[in-house]
């Protein structure tokens, strides 16, 4: 099974990703010091995140799977860094139109 997911962090930006595989303890390939950066130390000691899975395919293709999480990603806006930690595609300010 091929799943694209969101991950939800305490703060409620999110991680938009996809896995080839379904491993249910795979969480992405977020950039750490992005995500510490808007956390105290103290915050870090008990952290909970969530992840809910936004489209599963047995039959999708690799490059499937890559176009439709990519759709995702501008969708939820999830490459905003008010919204969300993706950092591709760049976000540009209008959500239509990433590059």
């Amino acid at each position: 099974m091929k799943v694209i997911y969101k991950i939800i962090y305490p703060n409620n930006k999110i991680y938009v990703g996809k896995d080839l595989t379904d491993s249910i303890n795979y969480f992405g390939s977020a950039c750490d010091g992005l995500i510490a950066k808007d956390f105290t130390r103290k915050q870090r000691r008990a952290f909970t995140i969530r992840r809910e899975i936004l489209s599963e395919s047995e039959t999708a293709s690799d490059s499937e799977v890559n176009r439709n999480e990519v759709k995702y990603i501008i969708l939820l806006q999830a490459n905003n860094p008010a919204i969300g930690y993706n950092q591709w595609p760049k976000h540009n300010g209008n959500p239509q139109n990433a590059t």
